[in-house]
């Protein structure tokens, strides 16, 4: 999700950006579901992974934190494991510099907690300040000890609480989960620094949050005696030390101006980088009240938002009395503008190899040959791989092929989404006659089916997307050499709204239009 980040030089340059993530309050939704949303956003390789429920032996420990390599360079360490881990559900990826792969920016677990995790910029003294070699558990490590280890979302921000209590955060300049349960959310912000800083809020029932990047704002500072902010204990105290908040300043205690970047340029609902802001994103989600899982997967996917840097996409209902076996994810296997959602269940057995972990864009894989315990996996084809090609062929000419596209996967989840009432009564009556075995065979077909539809989909998008452009005589071969984009990582070009961010615009490098619902 960092795939373009400062380098750790002064003068401090903005950070650049990435990842995103959606709540929808339940007061707010159809079916009164908390939803949550949103991509992962690297240059890396991304796969679906299922990682069954554990017990582990008694003084076994885990690796967690960063490298040498890391931005802000650190040293690994280990710390104890749990007892017993959650059985979840994670698309991975291969690579942040110096961020020991696999990583993840969270999904659903079993208990039916999902984590989303997304960057979040602090101002240049935090990140100065910050020791190295550092040591302590970094945003991935987080957002998978979330899933093996929390029960509600309250219980997850508690964890991280202790987590960086006891051994330190690792960082690469600020970061955010979004936490979320049946009942309710929360933002946590982690902040560079070294000193241990963190604050949470809580969502209710009738808000919407993105974030893109995330961003917390009024805080109490007796938060303490709160059941709707949680914080570290010198959250307040470093910042009056530090002389960026006082409290005979007449100024209320705001998360974002005091650790935030600095600067009038600055706001916290219209940050970023991109195309839009949270701002236009929350109001245009609102607008679409009561909102359906459906009406989601639209927001994820807005082309305005969703573009070559997705590397997939997510969306989940939330709801009361959900046997953990029939706890479903939407999933697409590369960013949704040109990938379809499927569902899948945690009560699913497998994940078909083609949406699996492949040598594209894996770290390090141009350097070797693969091995033999992996050729057969290889040899399968990779969803990843399939739905970037049709995202390359839209580019080609956006205003055409985009609406086409989009009906084509659009019709393809109101298919799988007219399926699932069917598919989801029959589980739950296998389930109620004590046939689990049973319900979990039938939601594995099902996901599988709907899984090796979505390929051929695809490859008959791109082989008709190939001759469409061919025959028309628009083919284009490259004309610069470098097959990578100038930037180094940097932000990239959205072709299917013709923004390009090394453009002479705004601050934010964006071209901003308002979002409609």
């Amino acid at each position: 999700m960092r795939a373009h980040l400062l380098a750790l030089t002064m003068p401090f340059v903005p950070q650049t950006l990435a990842s995103y993530a959606f709540y929808v309050g339940k007061s707010l939704t159809q079916d009164g579901s908390v939803l949550v949303g949103g991509a992962g956003e690297e240059v890396s390789s991304h796969w679906l992974q299922l990682f069954p429920a554990a017990n582990h032996t008694p003084n076994e420990t885990i690796t967690v934190g960063v490298t040498e390599k890391a931005i802000i360079p650190g040293e690994l360490i280990r710390i104890p494991q749990a007892s017993h881990t959650f059985r979840y559900l994670s698309m991975e990826y291969s690579d942040f510099e110096g961020f020991p792969a696999p990583l993840t920016n969270g999904g659903l677990n079993e208990k039916g907690v999902a984590v989303r995790d997304v960057w979040a910029s602090n101002r240049d003294e935090l990140i100065r300040m910050t020791p190295t070699p550092q040591r302590g558990v970094q945003y991935s490590d987080m957002a998978r000890l979330v899933m093996e280890r929390a029960s509600t979302a309250r219980a997850g921000v508690e964890l991280i609480r202790d987590l960086i209590k006891d051994h330190g955060e690792a960082t690469y300049g600020g970061n955010t989960h979004l936490i979320a349960d049946k009942d309710e959310g929360w933002v946590v912000w982690e902040f560079a620094g070294g000193q241990g800083l963190w604050a949470a809020e809580r969502l209710n029932a009738s808000q919407v949050r993105v974030l893109y990047p995330g961003y917390i704002q009024a805080f109490p500072v007796d938060f303490a005696n709160s059941t709707d902010f949680m914080g570290s204990d010198n959250l307040v105290t470093f910042a009056v030390q530090q002389g960026w908040w006082s409290p005979g300043s007449g100024e209320p205690f705001n998360i974002f101006k005091v650790y935030g970047p600095q600067g009038p340029e600055y706001t916290a609902r219209d940050g970023g980088f991109k195309y839009m802001s949270q701002a236009d994103l929350e109001e245009a989600t609102l607008a679409m009240a009561p909102v359906s899982e459906a009406d989601l997967m639209r927001r994820v996917r807005d082309h305005r938002i969703s573009d070559d840097e997705a590397g997939y996409g997510q969306v989940v209902s939330l709801r009361e009395g959900v046997d953990p076996d029939m706890l479903r994810i939407w999933i697409a296997p590369t960013g949704s503008v040109a990938s379809p959602f499927i569902p899948w269940w945690l009560g699913g057995q497998s994940i078909p190899p083609e949406f699996g972990q492949h040598r594209y864009l894996t770290t390090g894989a141009s350097g070797s040959f693969v091995t033999p315990d992996f050729q057969l996996q290889e040899a399968s084809r990779f969803a990843g791989r399939i739905f970037k090609r049709v995202l390359y062929y839209m580019c080609s000419a956006p205003a055409q092929l985009l609406p086409i596209v989009t009906d084509m996967l659009t019709t393809f989840e109101g298919e799988s989404a007219e399926h699932l009432e069917w598919v989801e009564r029959s589980a739950r009556a296998l389930i109620a006659s004590g046939e689990r075995h049973s319900a979990r065979q039938l939601m594995t077909y099902y996901s599988r089916s709907r899984a090796a539809k979505a390929l051929d989909m695809g490859d008959a998008l791109n082989n008709a997307l190939d001759g469409f452009i061919k025959l028309r005589g628009e083919w284009r071969s490259p004309l610069g050499k470098e097959i990578n984009d100038a930037g180094k990582g940097a932000e990239t070009v959205n072709c299917l709204v013709g923004f390009d961010p090394d453009r002479p615009v705004n601050r934010q490098g964006r071209l901003r239009r308002r979002l409609v619902a």
